[in-house]
């Protein structure tokens, strides 16, 4: 469930059909830079994400452990198919602003 690199994460996010990227921080932190692709659920929302059961999902927030949570709770709810890649703060790639 857990990447050593966000960078790495995103690739294969990028390369799997029919994948979601969650970032799962606050909508103000998602407003002030996040992934191309991205949508925002907050972890306190997270349990509210209405996707098939087996769709891949990607998690991320700022330095990892909100996403490991989110899985967490995903995996509980009984998603089949989800992978916490870690924490933008490490990210290299282009970042969007203002988006919801």
């Amino acid at each position: 469930m857990f990447f050593s690199s966000i960078n790495k994460g995103v690739e294969e996010f990028r390369q799997t059909s029919g994948a979601v990227l969650v970032d799962v921080r606050e909508p103000r932190e998602f407003r002030a830079g996040h992934i191309p692709g991205a949508v925002n659920v907050p972890l306190d929302q997270i349990e509210d994400l209405e996707l098939p059961l087996e769709t891949p999902i990607f998690l991320y927030c700022l330095w990892g452990s909100r996403s490991v949570q989110a899985g967490k709770l995903l995996e509980e709810i009984g998603y089949e198919n989800v992978r916490s890649i870690g924490g933008i703060a490490g990210y290299k790639g282009e970042k969007v602003k203002g988006e919801e």
